[in-house]
Order: C-alpha cells, then structure tokens, then sequence
C-alpha cells in the first residue's frame, strides 16, 4: 500500500519500493498505490471487481517524468486511482513482452502510440481503451488525466460486457495478425532481389540531400537503414555497377558526417542522443540509450572499412569510449542508458531536459580563455544561444541563450584563419573539449539507468569486438584528441569478453540454458526474449569471429538451440517474441519491425546464415531450412513494406548467396603473424563473408571442429606448419591455394568477383 510516513522523508511508499527496476523505484514514493506486474495485483483487482490502470514506461522517458509530476504525485489523482482502480507500472525494458502487448492495441486502435503508455484493463487483463501521455486537467478542448479516469469508471459501471467483449475481439484479432505462418517453406524466386532493391530505392527517395539521413525530422538515427545501403552498394559494386554503388555510398557517408558534426553527438562526452528533433541533426532529445551506441558504433566502423577515413574510425572509438568509460559496470556488465533530464544546479528540485549538455556563451568564454573564439566559431557558439537553425529546434524557447554544439563550418578553413595547421587546430578543439568536460563533470548527473539487458549487451558486446580488430586498420601514427583516448585496440576485445562473460554467469542457468532477460542487483523474474537470444548469439559470433575463443562459438550454438525450442513455431515458421509460458502476457507475436532496433527474426535469420557456414552437414541444413521457413513467413512484408524491414532484406539475399566466403586462418594463436591474417581478413568490408581461425595444437578447438565441420579439422591438420600461419579462401566449394603472408590474403580478398548477377 503507498503507507504515509513519519520517520522517513517521504510521505508515501508503496510496493514498488521492493522492485529492481530503476523506473519503478521512480515511482516508489508517490501516492498512487502501485504494484508491479503480476498475479498479486490481478487478484485484488479479481476481488474488487475493479478494472486496472497500466502504466508503462521506463526510466529515461521524458514524458514519463512529465506525468510522473503532474499526476503520480499529485494526491487528488492518486485518490481517483487508489478508489477506482488497481494502478501497475510496468518498466518496458525489463517487460518488453507485455508492452508489446498493450502497445499493439494503442496502435491498433488509435494509430499512434508512445510511452508513457495508459491502457485501463479489465481484471483478466483485456484492454478496454488506452493511450499515451495525458496532462492533470482539460485543455485545448482534450480530456486531462482525471477525466478520462471518470469516464473509464462510469463506462466499467455501464457498459462493461461492451468493453470487455470489444477488447477480447481486439486482442484475438492482433494474435490473428501478428503470428502469421507460411506453409511454403521458402520465399517465392525473386524476392529476395526484389526486396533489397525496393527498400534501397524507397530509402534514396527519402534522402535528405541537404542534412542527410532518410526522412525528415524529427531525425532518428536508424542504423539498420544504413545497414542496408551498405549492404546494396557492396553488392552493386560486385556486379560492376560502380556509379549507383557510388550513388548509395555518398549518402550514407554524407549522413554520417551530418549526424556526427550534429548536436545529437555528445562533442564534448562521446556517444549520441536518440534523437534529433530538427531536420539538421541539431537539437537533440538528450537521453542516450545502449542499443543505439552499440549499433552506430558498428556502422561507423564499416564506413572506415569501406573508405579508411580516420574520421569514421574515431567517431566509433569516441562512442566506445564513452561506453567504456560511463556505462560499464564493476564485473564488466554494461549498462542501459543515461536520461535527458538532469537538475541545473545541485540540489535543484526540477530537471530539465538537455541541462548537463548545454552551454552558455559566458560559460565557454570563462572556461576557454585565448580559445573561447576558435571554439565558438567551430561549434557555432553564440551569445543569444543557437538553437536557431530551423524552427523546429526549440519551439517553445526552452534553449534561449543556450548552446547546442554543432560543427557548420570546414575545420580547414577556420585553421587557416587562425593561422595554423591542421592538426595543430584539432589538438586546442580537443584541449578545449577537455576543459569543458571536466567543469560539465561538476554538474548533477542525468540519472543512469543501471539495469543490464542481455539483448542491448549483446549489440555492444558485438560493436567492441569488431572495433578490436578493424580498428587495427588505422594508419601508424594515428593521432586521437579527446574526448576520444587513444584506446589499445585489444582492450574492446577484452571488454567484449568481460561482458559475455557477466551475462554467462549472471544470467545463463547452466543446467536449462536458457536466459533471464536483465539484471539489477539479481537476476529480473522475467525469462529472456527472442531479442536476447538474437542478439547475444550475434554478439557472440562476432566475439569469435573477431578473435575471441572457441568457447563463445559453442555458446553461441547452445544459445541457438534453446532459442530453436522455445520461440521457433516449428509449423508455421519463424520465431515468437516470448515462450507463451506466461499466461498473463496476451499476445505471442512474430516481429519483423527493423525499428530502432532490429527485429529479433531478420537479426536470426542472419545468425542462422552465418553458424550454417560455420558448421557442416545435418545442423547446417537444419539451420538453413529455419531461415528459408522463417523469411518464408514475412514474404509479402518484404514485397511490399520493404523500407520497415531492412535488415529483413539484407538476410533474405544473404540466404540467397549461392555460396559464403569462408576464409580459414591456421597457426599459433599466440604468434603476431596469427593476429595481422586476422586483421587482413577483417580489413575490408564484406557482410558475406566467415572467419574462422583455428589453433591445430589448441585440443579443444580441434574437438569442437571435427565433431562440427570435419573439412575445417582436415584444413588444419594439412595446413599445419611450425612458425608458419596459414590463410585459405574458400567459396563454391574450392578454396585458394594457401597464403602465408597478411598482406597476400588482403590481396586475395580484395580480388573482384567474376560472375555478375541482378540487384
């Protein structure tokens, strides 16, 4: 019950103060009597005959805050609540499965959706009406909170069967919806190519020729889309058709200069915000989630891969730096985001969105001295604060008289203003950034939401394993200027490993294995979602691709197997979002959203293509089929929705591939040579392509492959020399003659493709 309090500083506590999740314990002392998700609450609101308000949302979310504030805390509003109502908050990061749920249906029914989420329920958790943020009162001719809590009362005391008839219809119709099935079990001839193409075009006809990025504002960096453009470009520049790979090249290139001289990269800390809400990348909405981090980081390192331009290179490092240096727990853990909101001065009892980031001219001038100019001009600091590039930026004059930093103009140019060089320009901007990132240390925190979500560890864990490796491609002499550090390459491995090494011992049972989906203090009560398996076996393939043990590859293979068992729809195909073991959870849907993040069936579907390269025989058929079967299931989304479904495209014409390119490194793991064959295979991009590396005196990499790919243990029983460290390439089931050199096997892998295909 939300008890007053005598002893305490707080006036009310109620049951959430025992929950994990930092956005329940938010909400831990408000009026409302809360409870979290589960049987407790569906039985007292069985015993009143109540109906139940939810509430979702998650810890970073502005307007959660906002109706946090304005109705949570406000003891009028809680009485209406407590009266009528039993009130659940549900953290949709810790419970992603029944967000879905209720989600869907705001969506479903009133086209929009958005947290925080409000859908009332009848006591078997049927949804009767929802929607999103609501403000206290009436205004501009919308109900406020508490209007809508009386009509929802008196509409329950009326018209309850209306209600609770049309929400049963509304949830079967959805499960109807969003579990489709196929019974051919692979995509129709055609569509594969179709689908890349469409989704190409649709996205170079949203290009932004002038910002960058696809679509207008507000601007969200959506890494998949670029995901695909790379993708497209590489294979037309395999079938000779330069001018539209170059085409598709330029604009990704070009948005991510955009979004990297934007406001929505933090210039001063690393990393970006979610979002921008103007079209030129400027303004940003503040909070910085983890997925977002791990996949911009990877697109950044394959722009370096494509175009080994350092400047692509730095701004990955300066994302994992961040992460490295603000987001990583004691056992190596990382966690999941860093809120807009913060307080203007210590102590302060509001936040505001945005107040740890900004400055003001003074500020700069008093921090910067002799600089203060140089930085002003390169950042467009001003006087009247610059918010000010499109009327979008700040329509309610929130920033007025505050800065958003923003690169405008060419670095050359202002260099050669000031009468100096280049690199000499670079090292004062990073002294600068320096000085302003120790006096914005001194400034209240945003609030870190510390939980650790298996699926946004596993993106992370994936962006830190390639970074050690293509990283090594930098030029000798590379210079970094902060806030980027000049990290050792094979530290991102080390944290990589560190990572997967928390969520195996924090949350993998060893004996079901099967995933908990996220940790605060313990293990959360819910299981691992599709997204966890996905992404972390993605994570893992990289870890081993890029260097990592034979241990992760074999963890990746269990972690396949389970996913097989509890998600795959061995009929219908494809996977489900939960295990349908949860009877309080409505809906079990099959995703194909590439939003934000991926959607966990095209990220399996990748994961599928690359262990059946991996491994040999029956498993790899096994593995294959599921993939068919599973794309064979979203085959009209890709035909005619292909633009909400990139990464979809990219894993229905990687399927389609006649044949991936292995290339084998054989030798001493220990030796330098072993590690530059790593780095040449890794040095150009190519999403089709396999590493595996393999040490013949390693006994338990040895096991792994003769029980897993025969032809792989024969390889390097054959290609074993003392001293030596040998490299193959195979494809179409022959493989190059061996090469012992690193800079033999970048030629290799660099030789053109001589058949020519569609696309």
């Amino acid at each position: 019950m939300a008890t007053s309090h005598t002893h305490s500083h707080h006036n009310y506590t109620n049951r959430l103060a025992s929950e994990q999740s930092p956005y329940l314990l938010q909400h831990a002392h408000n009026p409302v009597d809360w409870y979290p998700w589960g049987e407790e609450a569906f039985a007292e609101a069985r015993r009143r005959d109540a109906p139940i308000f939810l509430s979702i949302g998650y810890s970073t979310c502005h307007w959660c805050h906002v109706m946090e504030v304005e109705s949570f805390e406000d003891e009028a509003v809680a009485k209406l609540l407590n009266d009528w109502f039993v009130s659940i908050k549900v953290d949709r990061e810790e419970r992603p499965d029944v967000d879905k749920v209720y989600m869907t249906y705001v969506q479903a029914l009133y086209g929009g959706g958005g947290w925080p989420l409000s859908v009332f329920l009848s006591p078997d958790l049927k949804p009767l009406m929802g929607g999103t943020y609501f403000p206290p009162d009436d205004k501009y001719g919308r109900p406020g909170f508490k209007t809508i809590l009386r009509k929802v009362k008196e509409a329950w005391e009326s018209k309850r069967d209306m209600l609770v008839k049309s929400g049963t219809f509304a949830i079967e119709q959805l499960s109807e919806a969003l579990s489709g099935r196929s019974d051919s079990d692979k995509l129709a001839d055609g569509v594969s190519d179709n689908a890349l193409r469409l989704c190409s075009e649709q996205l170079s006809g949203s290009y932004d020729s002038e910002f960058g990025g696809f679509g207008s504002a507000p601007k969200f960096p959506r890494p998949v889309e670029i995901n695909l453009m790379l993708y497209h470009s590489k294979k037309l520049e395999d079938t000779g058709k330069l001018d539209a790979a170059n085409e598709r090249q330029k604009m990704v290139f070009f948005s991510l200069q955009c979004m990297a001289k934007g406001g929505i990269h933090d210039h001063i800390g690393g990393g970006f915000h979610r979002y921008s809400v103007d079209e030129c990348w400027h303004v940003p909405h503040f909070e910085k989630m983890l997925y977002d981090q791990g996949q911009l980081a990877n697109v950044y390192l394959d722009a370096f891969c494509i175009t080994k331009d350092t400047f692509y290179s730095c701004i990955a490092r300066d994302i994992l730096d961040y992460l490295r240096r603000d987001m990583i727990g004691p056992e190596g853990e990382i966690f999941s985001a860093e809120d807009a909101d913060s307080a203007e001065t210590e102590g302060a009892k509001t936040k505001k969105e945005g107040a740890f980031y900004i400055w003001t001219n003074k500020e700069v001038e008093d921090i910067l001295g002799e600089h203060a100019a140089l930085f002003q001009e390169h950042y467009y600091v001003k006087e009247s604060g610059n918010c000010d590039l499109s009327r979008m930026s700040d329509p309610h004059n929130e920033f007025k008289g505050k800065n958003v930093l923003i690169e405008r103009k060419d670095p050359s140019e202002i260099a050669s203003k000031y009468g100096m060089s280049i690199e000499t320009y670079q090292e004062i901007l990073g002294e600068c950034r320096r000085k302003l990132f120790e006096v914005r240390s001194r400034r209240p925190r945003p609030h870190l939401d510390d939980k650790v979500i298996v699926s946004w560890n596993g993106l992370a864990i994936s962006s830190f394993a390639r970074g050690s490796q293509i990283l090594k491609g930098e030029a000798e002499g590379t210079k970094f200027n902060f806030p980027v550090v000049g990290t050792e390459q094979k530290e991102y491995m080390r944290i990589a490993e560190k990572a997967a090494f928390f969520i195996r011992k924090q949350l993998y049972d060893e004996e079901t294995h099967r995933l908990h989906h996220s940790f605060r203090n313990s293990p959360s009560k819910a299981p691992g979602f599709l997204d966890d398996y996905a992404f972390l076996i993605s994570g893992l393939l990289d870890l081993y691709e890029f260097g990592g043990g034979i241990n992760w590859l074999q963890w990746a293979i269990e972690l396949q197997e389970t996913q097989d068992a509890l998600f795959l729809d061995k009929d219908g195909g494809g996977y489900f979002n939960n295990t349908g073991e949860d009877p309080s959870v409505l809906l079990r849907v099959k995703e194909d959203h590439d939003g934000a993040e991926p959607s966990g069936n095209s990220v399996s579907a990748i994961n599928l293509t690359r262990l059946a390269s991996m491994v040999s025989g029956s498993k790899a058929e096994q593995y294959k089929q599921n993939a068919e079967h599973l794309l064979a299931v979203f085959e009209k989304r890709l035909q005619d929705m292909a633009m909400a479904v990139p990464l979809m495209c990219c894993a229905a014409d990687m399927l389609r591939v006649p044949s991936r390119k292995q290339v084998v490194v054989v030798g001493e793991r220990t030796s330098e040579e072993f590690e530059s064959m790593l780095v040449a295979a890794h040095a150009l991009y190519d999403p089709n392509r396999t590493i595996i590396h393999i040490d013949p005196n390693n006994k338990e990499e040895m096991e792994f492959w003769e029980e897993n790919n025969s032809n792989i243990a024969l390889m390097a029983k054959n290609n074993y020399a003392i001293n030596k460290v040998v490299a193959l390439v195979c494809q179409n089931f022959t493989c190059s003659p061996p090469v012992t050199d690193h800079s033999a096997l970048k030629a290799l892998l660099s030789q053109k493709p001589s058949s020519s295909s569609s696309t």
